[in-house]
């Protein structure tokens, strides 16, 4: 097969602890602390590397650069930093500055420019923007298409009208540094923040993936970032379900998941060899003196969920041994669409070929995982 999907479905989390994710749909997606494990056929996990130190200018002192948070996303998008060496340069977008000119790339090399120079649909959705405001205080409304921008600030703050459908709160919190495609200049409208902007219905607030999965009217390319609480990022400011800290955090993210997850599976758009993707973007110190988050002990998790995932082995999901990346997503993306050239590092980079079936993912012979085995694919 030429591409394993009608529709790629990129989910992304923030985390420093792999908490319960999800049960097999069949299971009624129950919870499994402290594993990403998900029993049963159609899903693959692994760890993956975020980034292959030594080979372009985002390492410094051949340090790898893991645990910068927003350097995922911009990494995950052109294979590269762009001179972006660490998240510092963001961190006054989370505090409701824009992003630009700090952080604004006047490039066309990246993965949206190429997936519409391939003629590629794609769109982000974003939860927590083009929310309509009452009495000065936003609510939980979205507002109407024509009134949709593309969302190029960070805010954070309480509904003066309505909760969160995923966690029941009133706390909203959009963060632009997690959402890749505001970085470049061809695929922000040109940093215009006015419904004006001819990109802005590229961008949607997150009710509309629903709407949009309900009519079959998705692009190929999603990518899907929810809120920094839903993302397991930051805690609710009264905890959630008795919880505070990191295992607050992760029920929100599970908690998301479990309700976002099946209305995708249920889609025709990925009922027809469509695939989702969830993608952690940074590492983190695991809390022991003189750790060392830079180093590639410090690896993340990511899963596959498809048909054409690689199968179960001895009755639990894959976990892949090859060597990924980030590079390794923006190389398997470019290769589904046939987007080309490789960006970055993603030309150096294992594609995800190891995570399907074989000839599932379109891919240049000859490199590490490319060519895996179909020895150990059992129930």
């Amino acid at each position: 097969m030429t591409r394993p999907s009608s529709a790629i479905f990129r989910i992304t989390r923030r985390t420093r602890v792999i908490g319960a994710i999800l049960g097999a749909a069949g299971d009624g997606w129950g919870q499994f602390p402290h594993s990403y494990f998900i029993p049963s056929q159609g899903f693959a996990g692994t760890w993956i590397h975020t980034f292959r130190p030594n080979l372009i200018n985002e390492f410094t002192a051949g340090q790898n650069r893991a645990h910068q948070q927003n350097l995922g996303p911009l990494y995950e998008a052109s294979g590269n930093t762009l001179g972006v060496f660490q998240d510092s340069a963001y961190s006054a977008s989370a505090q409701g500055q824009l992003l630009f000119p700090v952080c604004n790339q006047n490039t066309t090399a990246h993965l949206s420019a190429l997936l519409t120079r391939a003629h590629t649909t794609w769109r982000s959705y974003q939860e927590d923007i083009d929310l309509t405001t009452v009495n000065g205080k936003l609510t939980n409304v979205p507002l109407p298409r024509d009134l949709w921008t593309v969302p190029l600030t960070s805010f954070a703050g309480f509904f003066g009208n309505g909760v969160n459908a995923f966690n029941g709160s009133t706390q909203y919190n959009y963060a632009a540094k997690h959402n890749p495609m505001v970085f470049f200049t061809d695929s922000n409208g040109g940093n215009n923040p006015t419904p004006s902007n001819p990109l802005s219905q590229q961008y949607a607030p997150l009710q509309q993936l629903f709407t949009d999965l309900d009519r079959n009217t998705v692009a190929s390319y999603n990518w899907i970032t929810p809120n920094q609480y839903n993302d397991r990022h930051t805690t609710l400011g009264a905890g959630y379900k008795g919880l505070t800290g990191d295992p607050a955090k992760i029920l929100q993210g599970d908690d998301f998941l479990r309700q976002v997850i099946p209305v995708i599976m249920a889609s025709k758009a990925y009922q027809e060899n469509g695939a989702i993707v969830i993608w952690w973007d940074e590492s983190e110190q695991d809390g022991i003196a003189g750790d060392n988050p830079d180093d590639l002990n410090h690896t993340i998790g990511e899963i596959v969920i498809s048909k054409h995932a690689h199968r179960n082995v001895n009755g639990v999901p894959y976990a892949s041994p090859v060597f990924l990346t980030h590079s390794s997503d923006l190389r398997t993306m470019q290769e589904i669409f046939h987007a080309g050239p490789f960006l970055g590092d993603a030309a150096n980079a294992n594609d995800l070929s190891d995570l399907f079936q074989p000839g599932a993912i379109p891919h240049s012979e000859g490199r590490e995982g490319n060519n895996k085995s179909d020895d150990n694919d059992n129930e």
